[in-house]
């Protein structure tokens, strides 16, 4: 029943994971500017300091009252969600909207020392009303695992290399899906890397980067929609593209249960 109650959330004239102007994707490993509104469910989550709000994470936007992100993103600061934004610097583009938070529920075990469930929802204040700039990603079936290699991309804000500034137009890069039996080697992640954690990327050329956190790993279903199965957790410490260091995700489909019973009690 709960997942009945969550398709509902998404169902309508927009279904979910499917943008009105879908992304220009490629097979090659790089970061490009996306195509404006080609990931309309991608939110940037921003923090107040004095009169003005600065953007600290990404997020999914997974039904019409409802954003996904990272448990490691939230703190005791002032937060608002921008939907519908492309280029971070302007103030005025044609269907975005900043929404304050309703309330901001983060896993009840998240371990910031281990890394473990870091995963967090946050209910807007008022609804959205889904059009060709803000709609809802598709949620995968629980459980759901993603062969080696599966063809994902990551979304975000985040700096454009180690060190670097923090990019004004929304990126996408081609994120490769890491099995986890690759991923748990020595001499990559090791044990730090769970069997609810999926990793991408690693080969050294690109890898999520600071201010991507929370944001989406969007991998394509065979019906052309779009699921968040990833929300951006960490990275080495060595360098934002380290061989053999792939970025390292939530697994969203380890949370669905947790994700409905959050959103239909709440």
């Amino acid at each position: 029943m709960k997942f009945v109650i969550l398709a509902l959330f998404v169902a309508g004239a927009y279904g979910c994971g499917m943008p009105t102007f879908p992304p220009v994707i490629t097979r090659v490993v790089g970061g490009d500017d996306v195509r404006e509104n080609s990931w309309p469910w991608q939110v940037s989550l921003q923090y107040q300091s004095g009169s003005n709000f600065y953007h600290t994470c990404g997020g999914t936007l997974i039904s019409n009252q409802w954003v996904l992100t990272a448990a490691h993103c939230i703190g005791s600061r002032t937060y608002r969600v921008y939907l519908g934004k492309h280029n971070l610097r302007d103030s005025n583009e044609p269907g975005s909207l900043a929404i304050s938070p309703a309330k901001i529920i983060v896993h009840e075990e998240w371990d910031s020392y281990r890394i473990r469930n870091d995963i967090a929802l946050i209910k807007l204040s008022t609804p959205v009303i889904f059009s060709d700039a803000i709609m809802a990603a598709c949620l995968p079936d629980s459980g759901d695992i993603l062969p080696h290699d599966a063809p994902c991309y990551v979304t975000g804000w985040g700096r454009l290399w180690t060190g670097g500034p923090i990019a004004d137009i929304l990126q996408q890069a081609l994120l490769p899906v890491v099995s986890h039996s690759a991923c748990s080697r020595y001499d990559w992640w090791g044990s730090l890397v769970t069997t609810d954690m999926v990793c991408a990327g690693g080969d050294g050329q690109l890898a999520s980067c600071n201010g991507d956190s929370g944001g989406p790993l969007n991998c394509q279903n065979p019906d052309g929609s779009w699921d968040v199965y990833g929300v951006v957790s960490f990275g080495s410490s060595l360098g934002c593209n380290y061989p053999k260091k792939p970025s390292v995700f939530t697994r969203v489909s380890a949370y669905i249960p947790w994700i409905n019973d959050v959103m239909t009690t709440n």
